[in-house]
């Protein structure tokens, strides 16, 4: 399997982990080693987990480190080559054919084609990041096109034959897990789960991620969230709920609100559905942090 030069300075995990660090993202070793496996190979990487464990935000920090463009195709139940892959111009093909009066025109030249992102990534293999993400809402038949294109990094299009990337571009998945991708797709990729951090790295994260935290702020909430994902909740909060409940608690408390308060105020930014309030009910009292720091 041929290997992919190095890219922008990047020659092993501990460079990958160190390089996503300044764009704001703390990956475990698991995380920096099979990310730069998939660089370095020029494979897909197909990241799983639950939502809000930073699959995306992962796909991102990587593009930023690697300056490359993100190309996000959000994925979805229905979602079709025409959405993903490229279709074409039929009202300026139709333009062009009345225009000739009768004579020749070709229809099926570039000004008629409309690239959609795999085919804007097999063009621009160099400079793209493309992110599949949450491919697992997407059916079988949408992970049938993706095949030949995570193998070969090439588009077949009928009426034009087969393009392929120049080099391997940079591929990302991302999955939930809501059902079962299919074998041949995972054949072809580079595998990994992200699991929730745990408390000490994630409270990192969080004085990371929201600068006027304070460390004790951070560990409240990261023990309050850690309880709430205990609980059987159809929406647990993920590390950006994290994030965003510590840093609302501070904007409270900062304006008075006594601590205790101040998280149960912002509750709203942990506990997303209505459904999962109810479950809880007074036991999430028992759940809320107590106090914050400074």
């Amino acid at each position: 399997m041929p290997v992919r030069p190095v890219i922008a300075g990047i020659d092993g995990p501990q460079a990958l982990r160190d390089a996503l660090r300044t764009a704001q993202y703390i990956a475990d070793e698991g995380l920096a080693t099979a990310a730069y496996l998939a660089l370095a190979l020029g494979k897909p990487l197909l990241l799983e987990g639950m939502p809000g464990v930073g699959k995306t935000e992962a796909a991102k920090a990587l593009a930023a480190v690697l300056s490359l463009r993100l190309l996000r195709l959000q994925c979805y139940e229905g979602i079709d080559a025409a959405a993903a892959i490229y279709e074409w111009n039929h009202p300026r093909q139709i333009l062009a054919i009345r225009q000739a009066e009768g004579g020749y025109v070709n229809i099926w030249g570039d000004e008629f084609l409309i690239a959609r992102p795999l085919l804007e990534t097999v063009q621009n293999a160099a400079g793209t990041l493309l992110l599949l993400d949450e491919v697992d809402r997407s059916d079988h038949e949408f992970e049938a096109y993706l095949l030949e294109f995570l193998s070969d990094f090439q588009i077949s299009i009928p009426e034009r034959g087969t393009l392929r990337a120049a080099e391997p571009p940079v591929v990302v998945l991302t999955s939930n897990r809501t059902r079962e991708l299919h074998e041949a797709l995972r054949r072809r990729c580079v595998y990994h789960w992200i699991d929730y951090p745990d408390p000490a790295l994630e409270a990192e994260i969080v004085m990371m991620r929201a600068s006027r935290v304070a460390r004790a702020t951070a560990e409240a909430v990261v023990a309050a969230v850690g309880g709430l994902r205990r609980e059987p909740l159809g929406k647990p909060p993920g590390v950006s709920e994290t994030v965003e409940w510590a840093e609302a608690a501070t904007l409270l408390h900062g304006q008075g609100a006594a601590w205790p308060d101040a998280f149960r105020r912002a509750v709203g930014l942990a506990v997303k559905d209505h459904e999962d309030l109810e479950l809880l009910g007074d036991r999430l009292e028992a759940l809320l942090p107590t106090g914050g720091g400074r």
